[in-house]
């Protein structure tokens, strides 16, 4: 099962608030109406841009999931791609060859290969980072000091909550034996 996938359905075992009064369940519905929407302008910016880098989205799961995981066997890289050892293989080798990704024994086992995420595969998460940064504070300056201040009040308030739900989450039994 993907590492990902996992990491989902533990957060949907969280409890959520039922029953709110309809406002409040409109307040909910028109901010996720204003914060979810990628543009498509901005969505293919973002792709031409990761595509710039000779990036493919196979390649930016592959990175996604070393990060998140560490450093895994091919075996283990196979089963979170969806994609037989040979395809993961393939993949790989075409990462290596861009610096992006590395292959190295285990210190444990020597027979198992394990593939580690390089300093250069960290930095496409650092550039997408700093773009992203750069458009967010481009909008943000557009704020006057009160909407900002409203904002920030309602990002501590929504930082506070994803950390109660994840600590909730952690405290659940798992289910997927």
């Amino acid at each position: 099962m993907s590492l990902i996938i996992s990491a989902y359905e533990r957060f949907e075992r969280v409890p959520r608030q039922t029953g709110t009064d309809p406002a409040r369940q409109q307040r909910i519905d028109e901010l996720l109406s204003i914060m979810l929407p990628w543009d498509p302008r901005e969505r293919s910016g973002a792709f031409k841009m990761w595509l710039r880098g000779s990036l493919s989205l196979t390649h930016l799961h592959v990175l996604t999931t070393l990060e998140t995981a560490g450093s895994l066997p091919m075996s283990h890289l196979a089963d979170a791609l969806d994609v037989s050892v040979a395809s993961a293989t393939g993949i790989v080798s075409r990462m290596e060859e861009r610096g992006l990704v590395e292959r190295r024994h285990s210190d444990e086992d020597r027979r198992v290969v394990l593939v580690h995420l390089t300093p250069a595969g960290s930095a496409v998460f650092v550039a997408m980072d700093d773009q992203r940064r750069a458009h967010m504070s481009t909008v943000l300056d557009r704020l006057t000091e009160p909407e900002l201040e409203s904002l920030l009040i309602g990002f501590r308030a929504t930082r506070s909550a994803r950390a109660a739900m994840a600590a909730e989450a952690d405290t659940q039994p798992r289910t997927d034996g």
